[in-house]
């Protein structure tokens, strides 16, 4: 009998019944002064750390820059750091203990995107080059770090007990970083997890992600003078389009919503040789995690048939694995309480002017006023992407957020976004972040309520017989993948 999916599970479980209105432990204006106050004082540590991640650009499990930037300034701060946890030595995990009580984590990342090299000027001035902050983790990274800094302080002054900590995470961008954390159990002892992510929009909305798999093709043949002699040559590049033609055709009949993307990442050095090597990287998505094994093992099977057709030989690579997300209603309304506390984002004439230059370059050009408004906070809705966040929501109760660190209209991955990153339009959002960050994380701390409340939703929602099993298996990180 074929195994109950993870997101039908969920489903059910969350049919039985939504999360009890908790009575919220809400911080006092005292504390909420200390702590936004905190983030204003160590504005300009924010700034340059973003903005020096921004220039370092570094790629998945290669952000030896950037890590030991956070690492440095979370030492200062007065963290423990211990740095290469879960086989990868980008990634760190920083504790302030001052007694029993909750663990709340909050995330950091900092990787960057292949192919987007872009300076401020608000036209595209290449299409390729080497990597740029397309998805805005040099903010990403620098605000949750701050967002702890500031929690420290405040723990530090009021004798708050507890243990908080920030997992550094490298290669979010298609590396599974977290997965490996979850994996090895970093997470198992961890009350609730924190993060947001730079967006458009200002949003503690909890939407649905993508599982996805990922893992490269390698095709192996015979190398030959592709004119004098092409009989005695056997392509492997052919074997990688004969795999791409057929998984195109395999669209039509596979379940809606799947998505599947690849690229030739290797395809020979001259037309004149037979390639005796080429490579294909492949990403297989759907919101259900079964439904991608069961893709992805038709994509494994074309990828044999191709290489018989062909007369060569594959071999398949898993590179990362990531759940679909799993929400929690009882932490969104934390979460979105404190992000209306902080209000939206106010811009000045200079970026606005910024702002609609780029957005001469879009499809789509919503309102700018909308980066000072807060969007509903609902649960469901499709994000469209995938993050190994979703890992950790499956170990433990988890949330996170939205800020408007892009110009409305710019698309995910993108040269804008890498130009909206390096300017204050970005650091406008990371400021926004690390404030609701903080104020959400310090709320927990002090409301064992809302904590027990957020975890009897996450087992309902998670199921009863529910076991982790990462989607990549058990291979050990994938160190070189953006090599």
């Amino acid at each position: 009998m074929k195994p109950v999916s993870m997101r039908a599970l969920a489903l059910a479980a969350a049919l039985a019944g939504l999360a009890a209105p908790v009575a919220a432990a809400e911080l006092s204006p005292r504390a909420q002064a200390q702590i936004t106050g905190a983030v204003d004082r160590n504005q300009p540590a924010l700034d340059q750390a973003a903005l020096d991640i921004w220039k370092f650009a570094e790629l998945g499990y290669q952000e030896t820059q950037s890590t030991a930037l956070l690492q440095g300034q979370l030492r200062e701060a007065g963290f423990t750091v211990t740095p290469g946890i879960a086989g990868e030595p980008t990634a760190f995990l920083a504790s302030f203990k001052t007694g029993d009580g909750p663990v709340i984590a909050i995330l950091a990342e900092y990787d960057a995107l292949p192919g987007l090299s872009q300076t401020l000027n608000p036209v595209q001035e290449s299409a390729g080059g080497h990597a740029g902050h397309g998805c805005g983790h040099n903010l990403f990274g620098a605000a949750s770090v701050h967002a702890a800094i500031a929690v420290k302080e405040w723990m530090a002054a009021n004798n708050i007990k507890g243990e908080l900590r920030v997992y550094g995470t490298p290669a979010e961008e298609g590396g599974s970083g977290k997965v490996y954390m979850v994996r090895d159990g970093l997470f198992d002892d961890v009350d609730v997890s924190v993060h947001w992510h730079p967006g458009n929009v200002n949003s503690a909305r909890q939407g649905d992600t993508m599982a996805n798999v990922s893992g490269k093709f390698r095709f192996y043949g015979t190398a030959a003078h592709a004119a004098a002699a092409p009989d005695k040559g056997r392509s492997a590049l052919d074997g990688v389009e004969s795999l791409n033609y057929m998984v195109n055709m395999m669209r039509e009949h596979i379940p809606d919503r799947t998505r599947i993307h690849y690229a030739i990442t290797d395809g020979g050095r001259a037309p004149n040789v037979v390639p005796a090597y080429a490579e294909a990287y492949y990403y297989v998505r759907h919101n259900d995690p079964e439904i991608v094994r069961d893709v992805l093992d038709r994509v494994k099977k074309a990828a044999d048939g191709a290489a018989l057709g062909t007369g060569t030989r594959v071999e398949f690579e898993a590179i990362g694995g990531v759940y679909s997300m799993l929400p929690n209603e009882v932490l969104m309304r934390v979460m979105d309480r404190n992000l209306r506390s902080v209000g939206g984002i106010t811009w000045t004439p200079e970026e606005i002017a910024l702002a609609t230059e780029i957005q001469k370059t879009l499809t789509t050009k919503p309102d700018l006023a909308s980066v000072g408004q807060i969007e509903d906070a609902v649960i469901g809705g499709d994000f469209g992407g995938s993050t190994d966040v979703s890992d950790v929501s499956w170990v433990t109760p988890t949330v996170g957020l939205s800020t408007a660190t892009f110009v409305p209209g710019s698309a995910g991955h993108s040269w804008q976004n890498v130009v909206a990153a390096g300017t204050t339009i970005g650091l406008k959002g990371a400021h926004l972040a690390a404030k609701t960050l903080a104020l959400t994380t310090a709320e927990l701390f002090q409301s064992p309520d809302t904590v027990q409340a957020a975890k009897t939703e996450f087992e309902r929602r998670r199921g009863p017989d529910f076991q982790y099993r990462a989607l990549l298996g058990d291979r050990t990180p994938a160190l070189n993948y953006r090599d």
